[in-house]
């Protein structure tokens, strides 16, 4: 199922854990899951116009099971489908991609470097923080 002009529905469901472990409510997202999933990845054209390169997505829409299993916080908005994890090597490494869209005019909630490995990006339709962060071994602190 196509959910815009380059992002197909199955990209944000894709789990290797989720096959492992059984999850398979992983790969039947509901109806309001499917809108949401279809705001982020109309919201993803902006970033990939901006980047003018394809975007890798490591991390989309997250079942509660396989987010408890990851460890990551109940309230994750990659449960709600309004999340992605991505890596985009034509266009540089994560660091130079977060720089690029906090330079931008796109109204991102959380965009944040991970692991220095990939970026998570993140969108709310109501009320979009703009919060730029950094996670890693040191810690959560501001992107800088």
């Amino acid at each position: 199922m196509k959910l815009s002009k380059h992002f197909m529905l199955q990209e944000f469901l894709a789990s290797q854990i989720s096959e492992r472990q059984g999850f398979t409510e992983q790969f039947e997202p509901s109806p309001e899951i499917i809108k949401n999933l279809t705001y982020l990845a109309e919201r993803l054209e902006d970033v990939r116009a901006l980047l003018s390169t394809p975007m890798y997505i490591n991390s989309g829409f997250r079942c509660h099971a396989l987010n408890d299993f990851l460890g990551s916080k109940r309230t994750s908005s990659h449960t709600k489908g309004l999340a992605v994890d991505f890596i985009s090597p034509s266009y540089g490494n994560p660091r130079s991609i977060v720089s690029a869209i906090v330079d931008a005019d796109i109204n991102y909630d959380q965009v944040i470097l991970e692991y220095d490995r990939w970026v998570h990006l993140s969108f709310h339709p109501d009320k979009p923080r703009k919060e730029a962060l950094i996670i890693d071994k040191k810690g959560t602190r501001l992107f800088s």
